[in-house]
């Protein structure tokens, strides 16, 4: 079953990208207490993701927050260092990296996809959400090979 709007977030391992390594969070503490703006994308380096999904949500980042965005975090089914070093190649601090190695959180969300075909195997659904306190607040699930209601500038028209 998908995640759907006013549902709270499952309680999963994360993997957060730091300056000084990988740092393990679980997503009821992660998101507990703020509003996040959260995109998942197929896989880091990848082409839309990489021309388009996240400098999005960089370039973005300081509208999102004026519209009371707390954080924003981009999710992956990559592991810790891939997800650190996209987000030094192309991302920013406004931006915090949450590795999704196993794809838990996604198959949790109800939201993967089979990227087989590509040589990707198992990986997470292009999506965005607000997520309030753990809570669903907005959620924006793409077409399979579409690039329109996950992006930042999308996520702005609608707070």
């Amino acid at each position: 079953m998908t995640i759907a709007i006013g549902d709270k977030l499952p309680d999963v391992k994360l993997v957060k990208a730091t300056e000084n390594g990988p740092e393990a969070v679980q997503s009821a503490d992660y998101f507990k207490g703020k509003r996040v703006a959260l995109f998942s994308v197929p896989g880091a380096f990848t082409p839309t993701c990489s021309a388009k999904h996240l400098p999005g949500f960089v370039d973005k980042a300081a509208d999102l927050k004026a519209k009371g965005i707390d954080e924003i975090a981009c999710t992956a089914v990559n592991d810790p260092f891939v997800m650190g070093a996209w987000g030094k190649s192309g991302g920013s601090e406004d931006v915090t990296m949450l590795a999704d190695g196993n794809g838990d959180f996604a198959e949790a969300l109800g939201l993967t996809m089979d990227g087989s075909a590509f040589g990707l195997g198992k990986r997470g659904q292009r999506f965005s959400m607000v997520v309030n306190d753990g809570t669903v607040e907005q959620l924006h699930v793409e077409a399979p090979g579409e690039f329109k209601v996950s992006s930042a500038e999308y996520m702005l028209e609608q707070l």
